[in-house]
């Protein structure tokens, strides 16, 4: 019981360290960006969002200093989510010099998140 607890502590840890953002740092940090960024559109309450954020917390520790990571909680920023036409949680978008350079939606696989990463480093 303790290892679970620890390794859930470690989970919510990681998961601070990923800026969530909202539409006072959304430009500042994701269209002014020197480097590609990847967003996470989630909500608390969405299962297949859960899932995937080890993926994505083990992206930016892979990519760390070369891509930005951060999060939109669609509940709290749904003027962002709006804005790119965020349907279906999670969505995953790749920004590159503040354009969209690739969508996911649904539950993605870390190979293709991670190609999408380096087609655009």
């Amino acid at each position: 019981m303790r290892v679970s607890e620890k390794k859930k502590n470690k989970l919510k840890e990681t998961e601070d360290m990923i800026l969530k953002l909202t539409s006072d740092n959304f430009d500042s940090y994701v269209t002014e960006s020197d480097v590609p960024v990847l967003v996470d559109f989630y909500a608390d309450w969405c299962g297949p969002c859960k899932m995937m954020a080890p993926v994505v917390e083990a992206l930016d520790a892979e990519y760390e200093g070369r891509v930005k990571f951060a999060k939109v909680d669609i509940d709290v920023s749904d003027d962002i989510a709006m804005k790119y036409g965020i349907m279906s949680i999670p969505t995953f978008i790749v920004f590159k010099n503040g354009d969209v350079k690739k969508k996911f939606i649904g539950v993605t696989d870390k190979k293709e998140l991670a190609g999408a990463l380096d087609e655009n480093l």
